[in-house]
């Protein structure tokens, strides 16, 4: 049995200003990270984020029914939030 030999991984090219390359190592730095993982984890997050909210929500009639439901139904208010609200902020106490 020949094991393939091909690289899995693609190449990805990039100019950067030093400002931005500096950044990005420090930031690298921070987490202990590579400047390569830390490169594609926020490559790869960024494009997940927008493929989320650009992407088609799919769901059974019976789920469209239910959240259409929650939806229409009156709002409810969360008492700890209500309290969180009515509370005078730190900026304005004297």
């Amino acid at each position: 049995m020949v094991a393939d030999a091909r690289r899995k991984d693609h190449p990805l090219s990039m100019r950067l200003p030093e400002s931005d390359l500096a950044l990005i190592d420090r930031a690298a730095g921070l987490r202990g990270r590579s400047r390569t993982d830390f490169v594609r984890d926020a490559a790869v997050r960024a494009a997940e984020e927008v493929l989320m909210d650009n992407g088609p929500l799919r769901m059974s009639p019976e789920g469209f029914d239910a959240f259409m439901s929650a939806m229409s139904a009156p709002a409810e208010p969360v008492p700890a939030l209500v309290e969180v609200l009515r509370r005078q902020p730190p900026w304005e106490r004297g």
